[in-house]
């Protein structure tokens, strides 16, 4: 059976669904935890959330924030949204106090939808989020908070919201280039940046994962990443509803049932980002990693050793990408590329320009390593720029270049060679963390003059954070206690590991930290650092 191509102006979800839904309706589309959701009832789910949220007054152009853990209800929600051309914001689940009145103010949400796992970490904020006038709760017996929680918010269930009329929304009334998501992406020498993410972009994802990777009908695509992450619902969720095929959704990656939720979904195909490959290497082996219906899985970053011992070991095609909430799979390593070329990203495929460039923007011969910079070949492939931060956006492109703030190689056949960050964002179990963001909410501490937050190597891959302090005169604090204010008031998995106290940061005479002294020195010094794990401090999730 072939799949329908989509021209860009018809790259909207309301489109796509509808003629999946008229074309495939009894085909399964979502698998969560032994329910099965068929094309036809994700059309007519998505739909009375679309007419629900609009009976409430939401439009198109509003923003609506949502804050829910991986679920059907997630898709629903963001799809409904959709249909009627209002803009969701799906926000990271571990976000709170500054963080998370952050994302709310800047993001401009006058809704959010809440799932009740989350209630407390929006009642820390108070009044932090004022435009924010109306609560939609994601709970089990739908029960509405009282008292202070509720405040001066419309507190409603979500299940109340949802319309019995399952009509499809008009489809001319939302365009391919209307914004349907805002994402945030972790900020580098700022605050985070809200990616404005057309409808074209995660649905041009899709299409070109199917076609470049592969995927059919028959296929399931698996995920226990996060929903609120472009991987997760682009790279999963479009790609198997661009192919017409199936989607089986997990809560979140557990590595004791990881080969378990593969055998029971049916899974084909699966994406692994940073630590989890590692976890998932770490596994004790045995004949269950041979017994599944896997045939690909992506693996981000690749090495070329994982390469080799993932197919061996588990008996499957590796795949890779180099990407970004900005863009899309700006490169691609697909079934069928060279085996020596492992360890590469792939190559753009049509989809990208690629260069490589020096600090002073100067074009680099093969082989030399500095930032990559990409230009799309394709319409509609990218974001539309930073919400509420038009300097930003100006300065991501150089003459219609974006500049990525990685590192990295091509080789002469224009592979691409991720080498690492240029940017000071931190890397850690598939989260950007912004060093930026983890000092600015140390210095609030009243103990402490100054902050500044440094990578250092995880023993899983990836970084983990480290944080120099410099205490204010005469200010008393320990590292426990720099470590249980973090845990209020940023997201767990920014919360620094390692904690040194310093009388002075090194800087130059601009009064710019000079960071690679303080890399240098952790990892000189890993061993004998003060690290809350080996404190036995447990963080709250």
């Amino acid at each position: 059976m072939k799949i329908p191509d989509y021209p860009l102006e018809q790259r909207t979800i309301g489109r796509i669904l509808a003629e999946k839904a008229g074309r495939i309706p009894d085909q399964p589309f979502l698998h969560w935890q032994g329910v099965v959701y068929t094309y036809a009832q994700v059309e007519s789910l998505s739909n009375r959330y679309a007419n629900g949220f609009a009976a409430r007054g939401v439009t198109h152009g509003d923003h609506v924030a949502v804050l829910m853990p991986n679920c059907p209800e997630f898709l629903w929600v963001i799809w409904g949204l959709g249909k009627i051309g209002a803009v969701a914001v799906p926000l990271n689940t571990a976000a709170r106090g500054e963080m998370l009145a952050y994302f709310l103010e800047h993001s401009q949400a006058g809704s959010i939808v809440i799932d009740a796992t989350f209630l407390d970490n929006l009642d820390a904020i108070g009044a932090r989020a004022p435009k924010v006038r109306e609560c939609l709760l994601h709970a089990p017996d739908g029960a509405i908070p009282g008292g202070a929680l509720a405040g001066s918010r419309t507190w409603l269930a979500l299940s109340d919201v949802v319309s019995e009329d399952d009509t499809a929304p008009p489809l001319e009334r939302v365009r391919h280039d209307d914004t349907h998501l805002i994402m945030y992406t972790s900020g580098t020498t700022g605050p985070s940046k809200g990616v404005m993410c057309p409808h074209s972009q995660g649905l041009g994802i899709g299409r070109a994962l199917a076609i470049d990777y592969g995927y059919r009908p028959d296929d399931v695509l698996y995920t226990c990443l996060p929903l609120f992450h472009a991987n997760a619902l682009w790279y999963s969720c479009a790609a198997a509803l661009w192919a017409d095929a199936s989607l089986a959704l997990s809560p979140r990656f557990s590595a004791r049932a990881f080969w378990d939720e593969i055998r029971q979904s049916g899974a084909t195909q699966f994406n692994s980002l940073g630590a989890m490959t590692n976890i998932i290497m770490q596994l004790e082996p045995g004949p269950h990693e041979r017994q599944h219906a896997l045939r690909q899985c992506m693996l981000v970053p690749m090495q070329k050793t994982l390469y080799t011992e993932v197919r061996e070991r588990y008996g499957v095609q590796v795949t890779s990408v180099f990407a970004m909430t900005e863009n899309y799979a700006v490169t691609s390593f697909v079934p069928g590329d060279p085996p020596e070329k492992a360890g590469s990203a792939g190559s753009g495929r049509g989809a990208s320009e690629l260069r490589i460039v020096d600090d002073q923007g100067v074009v680099l011969p093969s082989g030399a390593v500095g930032e990559i910079q990409m230009r799309p070949l394709q319409p509609g492939s990218m974001m539309k720029g930073y919400y509420r931060m038009p300097e930003e956006t100006a300065k991501a492109f150089v003459d219609g270049w974006f500049c990525t703030g990685d590192r990295g190689w091509l080789d002469a056949d224009g592979y691409l060679y991720f080498v690492d960050r240029k940017k000071e964002a931190i890397r850690r179990r598939g989260e950007n963390i912004s060093a930026y963001e983890v000092e600015m909410i140390l210095s609030r501490h009243p103990a402490i003059l100054e902050a500044a937050a440094v990578a250092v190597p995880s023993e899983l891959s990836e970084d983990e954070v480290m944080v120099y302090l410099v205490r204010q005169p005469g200010a008393d604090v320990t590292h426990e206690e720099i470590v249980r204010f973090a845990d209020q008031q940023m997201s767990h998995f920014m919360v620094p590991r390692f904690v040194e106290f310093i009388d002075a940061l090194p800087k130059k005479a601009t009064e710019k930290i000079e960071k690679y002294k303080l890399q240098q020195d952790a990892s000189a010094r890993r061993d004998r650092l003060w690290d809350r794990e080996r404190a036995g401090i447990q963080l709250r999730r």
